[in-house]
């Protein structure tokens, strides 16, 4: 039998177990209201505990997206039109869910004039309308670096808003489709400018993608030097042979440090462990900034 190197033999980690009827009853009634969720989309890691909680990130904008970024497991393909009917349908599974708080992310969809920022808009009001105690992140993509989008979201109030890196500058081009490191960079800094200080800037990195502890460093200084407030850091996990090689397991150790070399640079929350991913226990984040 072939041994499985280390770059490819999965953690026990990665092995996690669920309460398989709770998933089923959530898949349930995300089919009914037709929904898709980045856990399921994404094949999160996640998954079995945010489903088993009653928890999900309602992905907007149906499930296609316009990019095919070499990390990503949600399908690339030509996407459906708009569901206007979509925003009422998010407020209502949360409000059936009895969520607290809600993550609302999005497939890429360069094909629209407003590259999707109504929708995001749409969603907020309409959440905001029928579970108003709700609080709100968004996760969205850069819009093409377009501040007329970022605006309608920022007009929109988010209690978070939330943007991800993925990785360090030098492995961007190698991973992301038409996004770049600068250009999300951009985005997180014209939100945290214009926004209000009632909405937290947030971002995301994944480790295993080779990078170094210096490309680390350098990108936590970046998003500190335009105040992101918010950090998570996860594993990446390869989805297929045909998605970007994985380089590594990164061992807990390095979470550890860098956990510490974020906290010591001012983020006000930082999230790092081989599990987490953007949404990953996000009502904890605000919970732990509010002091409840």
């Amino acid at each position: 039998m072939k041994q499985e190197n280390r770059e490819t033999s999965k953690p026990a980690w990665l092995k996690v177990t669920y309460d398989q009827k709770k998933v089923d009853r959530m898949n349930k009634l995300l089919s009914g209201l037709k929904l898709n969720t980045v856990c399921a989309e994404a094949n999160c890691p996640n998954l079995g505990e945010c489903f088993g909680n009653g928890t999900a990130s309602f992905m907007i904008l149906g499930p296609n997206c316009t990019r095919a970024c070499r990390f990503c497991d949600v399908p690339h393909g030509h996407p459906k039109p708009v569901d206007l009917a979509e925003p009422l349908r998010v407020a209502q599974a949360t409000k059936k869910l009895g969520l607290t708080h809600v993550v609302v992310t999005s497939v890429d969809r360069d094909d629209l004039p407003d590259l999707g920022a109504d929708q995001f808009v749409r969603t907020i009001h309409a959440l905001r309308e029928i579970t108003p105690k709700t609080t709100i992140e968004v996760l969205t993509p850069d819009f093409q670096g377009q501040t007329g989008c970022l605006d309608k979201i920022i007009a929109a109030k988010p209690d978070v808003f939330n943007h991800n890196m993925e990785t360090v500058r030098s492995i961007t081009p190698k991973v992301r489709h038409r996004a770049t490191y600068s250009t999300s960079l951009s985005v997180l800094k014209y939100v945290k400018e214009h926004a209000t200080s009632k909405t937290f800037v947030k971002t995301g990195i994944m480790l295993g993608l080779g990078e170094t502890d210096k490309e680390v460093y350098t990108l936590m200084d970046d998003l500190r030097t335009v105040n992101v407030d918010f950090l998570t850091i996860g594993q990446y996990v390869q989805p297929s042979e045909k998605h970007y090689k994985l380089h590594e397991w990164v061992p807990i150790e390095r979470y550890q440090k860098y956990y510490h070399e974020a906290k010591a640079r001012g983020f006000k929350f930082v999230a790092s462990s081989p599990l987490v991913r953007s949404s990953y226990k996000a009502k904890e984040e605000l919970m732990a900034v509010y002091g409840k």
